[in-house]
């Protein structure tokens, strides 16, 4: 194929990339409405489930046809076929959905986990240092206002229907607040024998330091303003708990990380929140 043809080939793919987003970002709110309505057992007419349904058809066989046309082009490459399933994905699927996919996924899992008194990636020999302490009382005093909040709309609202609705919308959101906190008392930091340095917060952010990028590090109690993860012009990294962060990691050399919604960024010195700052420093100086 000349190299005219081949580019206008990639040209299409990319249009039809694009289009596929945008039937998906325009489709998904209103079919997750539905979905709500349909759970809180609020009938819509008939016309408009035949609409819904319809344009669903059509914006999945588009999606199919783009993936196809994608995993075609992945395997003429040379590519295996799950690396090519895989690129398909990646180039269709907005790296921000895919990682909120994932921290619902994982998050419920941790649901689970916490309840059978289980940590994620800890060893044995392995140091966890939890970071929860400064956002407890905050996650669950949430969870009360949201427990008030459902039963006071179960008698303010007089109407079945939107009673229904805000039902599972309330008991959603009371799930992901315990699912949230689950992720973060079984994901905590860890320290290995070896003086690698994990560095997490739940299912949003995992950042593994080795040992030979570790200049210095010393307890800093620090109360810097910003997200959960705010990255300065001059390369200082806060992950920040609660309003603070407890340990100060000086690097050797700029540390690439990635962002809770899949942006990147480098790092040359680390600050972030351990419930016990002095053990986790302690065994980061003295790693067996």
């Amino acid at each position: 194929m000349s190299d005219g043809g081949a580019r206008e080939q990639a040209r299409e793919r990319a249009r039809g990339v694009r289009a596929a987003r945008i039937a998906v970002a325009a489709v998904l709110p209103g079919e997750l409405a539905l979905a709500v309505c349909l759970v809180a057992g609020v009938r819509p007419p008939g016309w408009a489930l035949a609409g819904a349904e319809i344009l669903v058809l059509a914006v999945l066989l588009l999606e199919a046809w783009v993936l196809y046309s994608l995993y075609a082009a992945a395997l003429a490459r040379g590519e295996d076929r799950g690396a090519a399933r895989r690129s398909a994905l990646r180039q269709v699927v907005p790296v921000a959905v895919r990682r909120l996919l994932v921290h619902e996924l994982r998050s419920a899992g941790s649901l689970g986990r916490w309840a059978l008194r289980r940590k994620h990636g800890v060893r044995p020999g392995d140091l966890a240092g939890a970071y929860t302490g400064p956002q407890t009382a905050m996650m669950y005093g949430l969870l009360f206002v949201s427990v008030i909040e459902t039963v006071a709309l179960a008698f303010l609202i007089p109407w079945p229907a939107v009673h229904r609705v805000m039902l599972v919308l309330d008991l959603y959101g009371i799930v992901a607040v315990l699912a949230l906190h689950a992720a973060c008392v079984t994901r905590p930091h860890v320290v290995s024998p070896d003086g690698s340095l994990r560095i997490r917060y739940g299912a949003l952010f995992d950042l593994a330091v080795p040992p030979d990028a570790v200049a210095s590090v010393r307890v800093d109690r620090r109360y810097p303003e910003g997200r959960l993860v705010t990255l300065s012009e001059d390369g200082v990294l806060d992950l920040i708990v609660g309003s603070q962060t407890t340990v100060t990691v000086e690097l050797n050399r700029p540390l690439p990380f990635t962002r809770p919604l899949g942006g990147r960024g480098e790092a040359r010195t680390i600050r972030f929140h351990a419930d016990d700052p002095r053990a986790l420093v302690g065994a980061l100086r003295q790693p067996a």
